[in-house]
């Protein structure tokens, strides 16, 4: 096999760690092509294992890139939420939807960026060790603690427990008709006391500037969003990020995306809405409207 061969071969492995540390695709796109120019440059005595070459050199590539994206993140208007993957049900496999999904991502935006590509590349990746602290520039010990203190606050901040994905889809349909209603009394019986809404706007369309908590609130606000804009907007579910979510859709074009995360009572713990233009799939590009 060519060298260039071997590369596309491990480009899905490659753009799916990017993806998970940075968050948009054209960014994790630029870091694997940077990666190919590394890879086409390199001698044969620099690449003994391919895979576990790439995933180290994107891994280093990406931190650059985060540690660049994070100084802008800083005045970005509202939550930021990563760039939805949208594709049409039943695309990819449920295997590693977990580790993709927007709740977890938006988990890992808690982690420092080393954190972030050590917990990644040991934990989803299977890397040794050793590659873990290669990739970071650090020695082995160093690496294994940095790993056991992102498991432990990721731990914390979003406990692992399973999902049935059928009782995911029928939630999500529950929500939605409540949320058609316009009754906030109907939207709060789906969600868990401590549930927190949160939608990226990027400060082009409207979309709440802070997170919205509590049941109330949160059905206060998901229902005001129904009655405001719902009526013209068409929903169809969706592959989002690994699991079903709702592409809505108004005058022709993707308006927003929404996921939501279940807690271990089967009660909707976070909601994700997504409105910011430039993260939304384009009309056209594969993602047809249905009604």
């Amino acid at each position: 096999m060519n060298r260039a061969a071997e590369f596309e071969q491990l480009r899905p492995v490659l753009f799916s760690l990017a993806y998970r540390m940075l968050g948009t695709r054209a960014e994790a796109e630029d870091v694997v092509q940077d990666a190919y120019v590394r890879w086409e440059s390199a001698g044969e005595h620099d690449v003994r294992a391919p895979k576990s070459y790439l995933t180290t050199i994107v891994a280093r590539l990406s931190l650059d890139a985060l540690k660049a994206a994070h100084r802008k993140r800083l005045t970005y208007v509202g939550p930021w939420l990563p760039e939805p993957l949208v594709e049409p049900l039943g695309t990819h496999s449920l295997e590693l939807a977990e580790s993709l999904s927007l709740a977890f991502l938006h988990v890992l935006e808690s982690l420092s960026p080393a954190e972030r590509a050590a917990f990644l590349l040991r934990e989803v990746f299977d890397a040794d060790y050793s590659e873990v602290a290669a990739a970071l520039g650090i020695t082995e010990t160093n690496s294994r603690q940095i790993v056991s203190r992102a498991r432990e606050h990721l731990r914390e901040r979003r406990p692992r427990f399973t999902v049935d994905p059928e009782r995911h889809r029928n939630v999500l349909r529950e929500f939605l008709s409540a949320c058609a209603t316009g009754d906030p009394s109907r939207v709060a019986g789906l969600l868990s006391e401590q549930v927190v809404a949160y939608s990226d706007g990027g400060g082009k369309v409207q979309a709440a500037v802070n997170p919205v908590a509590g049941r109330d609130r949160v059905a206060r606000f998901m229902a005001g969003l129904a009655k405001k804009g719902g009526a013209g907007l068409a929903a169809q579910f969706m592959e989002v990020n690994g699991e079903t979510g709702v592409l809505l859709w108004g005058g022709g074009r993707p308006v927003s995306v929404l996921t939501l995360d279940l807690d271990a009572e089967g009660l909707i713990g976070s909601l994700f809405i997504v409105s910011n233009p430039d993260k939304l799939p384009a009309a056209g590009t594969g993602v047809e409207q249905t009604h």
